[in-house]
């Protein structure tokens, strides 16, 4: 029997080389040390004790540990974003050692696809509420960078901190794309920092009080008094656009002064010779203007004449306006009895700890300040925040009910168990490999399913909870299934979307793109709330693509080649099942299979079949 022979080989080979490696993943030393390592499994063994001890005062019994092989799909999904081969989970269950939970953790931390895996979660935690829309053409920058520096261990704190001073050119670095998502609007800003990077949602204070927590309105336009100053500037003529993220450092007097200068007025400055049009000519003549004009020739010369007349000027500074490149030298809270007046001048405060900076600091002073005041290991929020995150993302559900919902008037599940795990990463250096490590290596990680869904009542976290999928970790997963690296043509039909910024970037990745557009959510939405569509079911079945991928009449194909391999049809079935939902058939779906395999017209037609109910099935696209 193949599987006889299989199994002899793989014992012997681990008694010559030891116990299991995934396929193409070599453990690596991420650099934490033993220390470290030590400190994590002390942690994981603390989060434990305080969730039993809670479970007992609850009078819950919590699931048991999860098989190996449960264990096995979900780590590989949470931890590189897809799901392990049939050969990794044949290994892994022949391994006897005790460790093997553990070492397969760090092994999979030390893959280049754990930062791939987590840029792609953090680009859509930013991107999927960007107010604008075209600034995903920087997304995969940004997802390049962040995940160049996971993988190399940089601390969290150093990230967010260059996130929130970033500066310069959307094509060439990625830490601009936060302020690009939102074009540099500080009100905008101010939100997506305090909700983002500390866990509190503080946009309501925007128009008045909050509703429901103490934050005043005053409090939410003091944080956007760290932001008027940026200035996003777009350039949607260069292929692929670009976005430049740059600071505007004008005082009061230069601001009163260019608001009284109409368009007409400057339009007379600028013009040198006095002929009634701008051109290169004028353009020399203010060398300190010069990208300016550039700029303003790339828009303005409507008709190409190489000269832009006065009504060309009135509407490019109009529409250079609307695109937010007019930035205040400090911010204003509207009067909404008012709206038509300034408002009241802000100076820059930090809600959390009342830390003012002064009127007139510049830009990047005063975003460095802010970024201090947010990662300061004095402020407890930074750690939970992140913390929240990360388990919330790998058990199903957050200390809170909504990931991105803290704050000090919200009540936590488990806030010792909270509290001992962001204590801890802050002394980790802020280490998000060292916590995904601590979190993974937990029994409440590695629980079986119970009869618990996310967004039911209490206790949370005595079993694992089964949740959906991101795009990402889909597409890989259908790639592993089909054994293919990627897919060339078209996967679905309009998969790539009608706008500019759709068509750049299914250039980048057709098949990722259809998989984004089918399958993608906003990472801070609860499970509960996500809900599967009669599309998505069908997207796989209606792309002629992905079916002739996933068809037997050709050895070259995945399933072709499995079936050549395998004619014991037990063989082949569990095959097929590790491949597609990394398990193997359960007795009653290895009878229904051989039935319907008999009864079928051919060998071939069956197995197509069956193969494309494992891959449109409810477990593929969830991690259990």
């Amino acid at each position: 029997m193949r599987c006889l022979t299989l199994s002899v080989a793989v014992l012997w080979l681990s008694a010559l080389f030891g116990p299991f490696v995934p396929a193409g993943d070599a453990a690596e030393p991420d650099g934490s040390g033993a220390k470290s390592a030590n400190r994590s499994r002390v942690v994981a063994a603390d989060v434990d004790r305080l969730l039993e001890a809670s479970f007992a005062k609850q009078q819950v019994t919590p699931a048991a540990i999860c098989d190996d092989e449960t264990f096995l799909r979900r780590v590989t999904l949470d931890i590189v974003g897809t799901v392990p081969t049939p050969n990794e989970i044949t290994l892994f269950g022949l391994d006897s050692d005790p460790l093997k939970r553990a070492k397969l953790v760090d092994q999979l931390l030390a893959s280049p696809k754990y930062g791939e895996n987590w840029g792609s979660l953090f680009r859509e935690v930013i991107f999927s509420r960007a107010t604008e829309e075209r600034a995903r053409i920087g997304q995969q920058k940004f997802e390049d960078w962040l995940a160049e520096s996971l993988n190399k261990g940089r601390p969290w704190n150093e990230l967010v901190t260059e996130i929130l001073t970033a500066t310069g050119n959307s094509a060439e670095d990625g830490r601009t794309a936060f302020m690009m998502a939102h074009t540099g609007n500080a009100e905008e800003l101010a939100g997506e920092t305090a909700r983002i990077f500390l866990g509190i949602q503080l946009q309501c204070a925007n128009c008045h009080d909050h509703p429901t927590d103490a934050w005043k309105r005053e409090q939410f336009h003091e944080l956007a008094a760290y932001f008027p100053r940026v200035q996003v500037r777009a350039d949607l003529q260069a292929r692929p656009p670009t976005f430049t993220v740059a600071s505007v450092d004008i005082s009061e007097r230069q601001e009163q002064l260019r608001d009284r200068t109409t368009p007409e007025q400057l339009f007379r400055l600028l013009d040198f010779d006095r002929d009634g049009f701008l051109t290169d000519v004028d353009a020399k003549k203010t060398p300190r203007q010069a990208d300016r004009l550039e700029r303003l020739f790339d828009r303005g010369d409507n008709d190409n004449d190489g000269k832009i007349s006065l009504d060309e000027f009135k509407a490019a500074s109009a529409q250079f306006a609307a695109m937010g490149n007019r930035r205040s030298s400090e911010h204003y809270m509207a009067d909404l009895e008012h709206p038509d007046q300034k408002g009241t001048k802000m100076q820059p405060v930090f809600f959390l700890s009342g830390d003012k900076v002064p009127f007139g600091t510049s830009d990047l002073d005063r975003r460095g300040e802010l970024a201090a005041q947010i990662t300061s290991a004095s402020n407890p929020w930074f750690s939970k925040s992140f913390v929240n995150r990360v388990w919330g993302e790998m058990l199903g559900e957050s200390f809170y009910p909504i990931v991105d919902d803290m704050g000090p008037e919200r009540t936590a599940e488990y806030p010792e168990v909270l509290d001992t795990l962001s204590q801890a990463f802050v002394q980790s250096g802020y280490d998000a490999k060292w916590l995904i490590r601590t979190i993974a290596n937990t029994q409440a990680y590695q629980r079986a399913l119970g009869t618990r869904q996310p967004g039911d009542s209490p206790p949370r976290f005595a079993a694992a909870v089964t949740t959906r999928l991101r795009s990402d970790q889909i597409y890989n997963a259908t790639r592993q299934a089909l054994g293919v690296t990627g897919f060339v043509g078209t996967v679905g039909r309009n998969s790539g979307g009608a706008d500019p910024m759709s068509r750049y970037l299914q250039r980048l990745d057709p098949g990722r793109v259809a998989f984004f557009r089918m399958f993608n959510y906003d990472p801070s939405t609860p499970q509960d709330e996500l809900l599967g569509s009669i599309p998505q079911a069908l997207f796989l079945m209606n792309s002629p693509l992905l079916q002739s991928l996933a068809g037997a009449s050709s050895s070259r194909t995945m399933l072709g080649g499995l079936l050549a391999d395998n004619p014991d049809d037990q063989d082949a079935l569990s095959e097929l099942y590790l491949r597609t939902l990394s398990r193997n058939p359960s007795k009653a779906e290895q009878k229904l299979c051989e039935e319907y395999i008999r009864t079928g017209k051919s060998r071939a037609e069956a197995y197509e079949d069956i193969f494309w109910s494992l891959l449109n099935s409810s477990e593929f696209v969830t991690k259990h």
